[in-house]
């Protein structure tokens, strides 16, 4: 833990900060398809000049992404990624993209570009679920998220260029001070300098709508942006001016949370779609529901309207998808899905279907003329009970659906559901929702092996190894993909010798830190391009201005800590831990004054600093510094075994680095029983370096095919040894740390025993 200054304390006291963490996210296959349940749909109709309509789609696995239609097809055109967590909404203002996440932002696009970030909004202080547009007036968009928080923002404002102020400095940073007041506005994205563009802007804040308790999980807008609804787990639609944020009115009829919501051109019809599986149909100007529609058997969650607003599309929890006439209340099964659906996209005759697969489909539904749906035959009457579909269904009276297959499907990959980390702290076992299981080297970012469908349980029993290993990492498969989180000093915990990660033509005793060796093969692009830069300060030994203010200002952590100084090796990318450049995985961190961002590895340029990255991994990478880490060595008792007529090699407690093997211990009694080695009576504590002693008596290290040269001329008196632990004989190739965690299991030190072979 970084021991900071608390800011504003003149007593010199200190209290802790956590460092920040570094996550990368990994990918197994093309960035074309979404790797998880798809939450939101945006449709843009005939862009110029090309003529194609576009659909945006915003997924669980923190990404959106921009699919070209045309003559029944539809084709990826572009990612768009920067978000941190999962997308919830995303809407149209113009030609300005707008998205809301999990990760408590707003992120505005140029819909129409490459997929760069122009600006993060920062207002709310919990989850973002939903926007709201208004289609004449696109520069206002509101948004609502799980602080019961409802905000209006004026796009074109909120764009404006950013001056930096000149009480937003570097001290606030280094003094612990990163709280901003919430009406602030900060951006983001993936410009060339991150934290130039993550810079606070204190020019403007949104209207706030105050009047929620609970959280807010639907909003509409009618065209004008003169009218705004929302609702939640309150129960109520309320009813907004988005001018002032002053509240107009408040709708009772709904018994559970409202999920999904729609206003009329004019503003003055509203639907909402709420848990309690009832759609409802308000008259504003009357203040009343006036219609209710028993349709689904479960949750509604999705709303979608023909443009002249006389029918409607609904979806949810019971993978149905309805067309509903608002006046006769004649109802039609349009399709089913086998996922719950989450959101609706009407485009011309077809309409949009997203659920919580990571697959989209598109499915025929006559928006221009939605009666030839009902000429189909099939439909019934909409009662106005919720339990009136739910006991028609039970009774085997369910309809049957219009349309059995869709007419464009876009495909997913997969999400991951299930992860075990293995023992060897490299290699991670997954299952995805399609029932596939994989190994991952997470070292690697790449699947070793595809196991294709088999049982998950079983294959990791089969993978099991008896090797102890620190957790140098955590992970999370939230975004339906491995995200592997990286914290100081902890990550840096975990070694392992060369020649056990097949690294050739290096020495036996070679050590290799995991999570050094990770973070050179994750930066290896930017520190590429970064000695590209003109200017640059960073050479090919790896120093850099960076490095040195890092190491400077955090002098207590730039102490390297080893017991052979072979973490140090060289300033190049081991072959072990190189990253696909052909589906690389992104990087999630936090900037000095942006918050968090997101780029792919191949995406970084170079110029990304103390400002964007975490000074620990730039210390790490430039200048090969680790901080000091705990719990590196392992302190046992050596002694003869019970009945063995061999001589006491050692008195007191012996250390030893917690990776060395048990075939280095035997070397150690041999050369001492061979040399007849004294013990030093004085010592009551030993430690073994790379090869192994007692008090201050240093022996050169052993292990490497070179024992003593004394030893070699008696090769007719050099005894077979074996190592026991608890009455059970080790394999020579198990560590001390594998021998406390699965052989001896206690808290005291370890005790081992050496004798003569025993004849088997």
């Amino acid at each position: 833990m970084h021991r900071v200054g608390s800011a504003g304390n003149t007593s010199g006291s200190t209290r802790a900060r956590k460092e920040k963490r570094l996550t990368y996210v990994l990918n197994d296959a093309d960035d074309t398809k979404h790797r998880a349940g798809i939450n939101c749909l945006a449709y843009l109709k005939n862009s110029a000049p090309d003529n194609y309509d576009y659909l945006f789609t915003g997924s669980r696995d923190g990404t959106l992404k921009r699919w070209a239609l045309r003559d029944g097809e539809a084709s990826f055109s572009a990612t768009f990624e920067s978000h941190v967590d999962w997308v919830n909404d995303a809407i149209l203002a113009g030609n300005t993209l707008v998205s809301c996440s999990s990760d408590t932002t707003l992120k505005t696009w140029n819909c129409l570009s490459d997929g760069v970030c122009t600006r993060t909004l920062r207002q709310h202080s919990d989850y973002v679920i939903c926007l709201a547009a208004a289609e004449k007036n696109s520069n206002i968009v509101a948004s609502g998220g799980l602080g019961g928080e409802v905000f209006i923002w004026d796009i074109d404002a909120a764009l404006l260029p950013i001056a930096k102020t000149a009480d937003s400095t570097e001290d606030d940073v280094s003094n612990g001070n990163t709280m901003q007041p919430m009406t602030s506005l900060r951006c983001g994205g993936t410009n060339n300098n991150i934290s130039a563009n993550n810079s606070q802007s204190r020019g403007y804040s949104p209207i706030a709508a105050k009047g929620h308790k609970e959280s807010v999980y639907a909003l509409a807008m009618n065209d004008s942006g003169t009218l705004l609804v929302s609702g939640g787990t309150e129960k109520v639609v309320r009813v907004w001016d988005p001018r002032t944020g002053s509240k107009n009115m408040k709708l009772r009829g709904h018994t559970d949370n409202i999920r999904a919501l729609l206003l009329d051109s004019t503003g003055r019809y509203c639907l909402s779609g709420s848990s309690d599986s009832m759609i409802r149909l308000w008259d504003l100007g009357q203040q009343r529901c006036v219609h209710s529609y028993a349709v689904h058997t479960d949750s509604v969650w999705a709303l979608a309207s023909t443009p002249s607003f006389t029918h409607v599309y609904s979806g949810g929890r019971d993978l149905s998808v309805y067309l509903t006439d608002l006046s006769t209340r004649e109802s039609v099964l349009l399709c089913t899905k086998e996922h719950p659906i989450l959101q609706l996209a009407l485009q011309d005759d077809m309409i949009w279907v997203a659920t919580t697969d990571s697959a989209l489909s598109a499915w025929p539904a006559e928006g221009r003329s939605p009666q030839k749906v009902f000429q189909r035959g099939g439909s019934f009457l909409a009662g106005n009970l919720s339990f009136s579909r739910a006991r028609a269904s039970l009774e085997g009276s369910a309809p049957v659906p219009v349309y059995k297959e869709p007419s464009i499907t876009i495909p997913g990959i997969p999400g991951i559901i299930q992860h075990e980390i293995l023992n060897n702290r490299r290699h991670v076992l997954t299952k995805d929702t399609a029932g596939s299981v994989k190994l991952w080297d997470v070292t690697r970012g790449i699947v070793t092996e595809d196991y294709g469908k088999i049982s998950f349980e079983e294959k990791k029993e089969e993978l099991f190894e008896m090797v102890s290993i620190p957790a140098w990492f955590t992970m999370d498969t939230r975004l339906g993909c491995l995200s592997v989180h990286l914290d100081t000093p902890q990550c840096f915990s975990a070694e392992m010798y060369a020649i056990d990660l097949n690294i050739l033509g290096t020495p036996e005793d070679l050590k290799i830190n995991l999570a050094q060796e990770t973070l050179r093969g994750l930066f290896s692009y930017w520190l590429a391009k970064r000695r590209q830069k003109p200017g640059s300060q960073a050479s090919s030994n790896g120093d850099s201005s960076i490095g040195k203010e890092a190491s400077v200002k955090n002098a207590p952590h730039s102490r390297l800590e080893v017991d052979d100084g072979s973490e140090n090796h060289m300033n190049v990318m081991l072959p072990a831990f190189e990253f696909s450049t052909v589906s690389p995985p992104s990087i999630i961190t936090e900037g000095s004054q942006g918050g968090p961002w997101r780029k792919k590895i191949t995406d970084l340029d170079g110029m990304e600093d103390e400002k964007d990255l975490p000074w620990w991994c730039i210390d790490c990478v430039l200048n090969g510094r680790l901080p000091p880490r705990e719990n590196t060595k392992c302190s046992f008792y050596l002694h003869p075994f019970e009945g063995s007529s061999l001589p006491n090699v050692t008195q007191g407690k012996l250390s030893a680095p917690r990776i060395l093997r048990i075939h280095k211990v035997i070397n150690y009694v041999v050369e001492k029983l061979v040399l007849d080695k004294p013990v030093d009576a004085g010592s009551s504590d030993g430690t073994f370096g790379s090869g192994l002693s007692t008090g201050q008596s240093q022996l050169p290290p052993i292990g490497d095919g070179s024992l003593r040269s004394g030893l070699k001329s008696w090769p007719k008196l050099k005894p077979n040894l074996e190592i026991l632990c608890n009455n059970q004989v080790l394999s020579p190739e198990m560590s001390l740390a594998t021998v406390r965690t699965y052989i001896w299991k206690k808290p005291e030190d370890v005790i081992l025993h050496y004798r003569l072979v025993q004849s088997r």
